[in-house]
C-alpha cells in the first residue's frame, strides 16, 4: 500500500501564493497518476488537478474552481508531484489531499491511495 505524503499548507492572505508537494516514499509515482483533491468540513473530497503519468499533456485535468491559477507538476527525480496555486481565494480553504491512482490516467484511473492532508487557509 502506497503512503503518500503532503506538505507546504500554512496560512496564505488573499492574492497569495503556495506551492504544495506530494511524495510517496519507496514507492514510484511516475508511473501512476495523482491527483489534488480539496476536502472541508462536513463534505466530501472534490477533485482540484490530476496529472497523467501515460499522457501528461493531453490527460491533465484541473478545476474550473483554479483553472489558470494552478499548475499540477511533477518531478520525477525527487519523486514528487506538486500543485502551485495563484491569486488565491478564501474559497481555496481546506485540507488538500494527495491521492496516488490505480492507473496511469486520470481519466480511466481511480484514486486508490490517500495521504492525510495538508492544511490551506486563506484569510487576511
Amino acid at each position: 500500500q502506497v503512503h503518500p505524503v503532503e506538505a507546504g499548507g500554512g496560512l496564505v492572505q488573499p492574492g497569495g501564493s503556495l506551492t504544495l508537494s506530494c511524495s510517496a516514499s519507496g514507492f514510484f509515482l511516475a508511473a501512476y497518476a495523482v491527483g489534488w483533491y480539496r476536502q472541508v468540513p462536513g463534505q466530501e473530497p472534490d477533485k482540484v488537478a490530476c496529472l497523467s503519468s501515460s499522457s501528461p499533456d493531453t490527460d491533465t485535468f484541473y478545476a474550473d474552481s483554479v483553472k489558470g491559477r494552478s499548475t499540477i507538476s511533477r518531478d520525477n527525480a525527487k519523486n514528487t508531484v506538486y500543485l502551485q496555486m495563484n491569486s488565491l481565494k478564501s474559497e481555496d480553504t481546506g485540507v488538500y489531499l494527495c491521492a496516488v491512482y490505480s492507473g496511469s490516467s486520470c481519466t480511466w484511473a481511480l484514486p486508490q491511495d490517500w495521504g492525510q492532508g495538508t492544511q490551506v487557509t486563506v484569510s487576511s
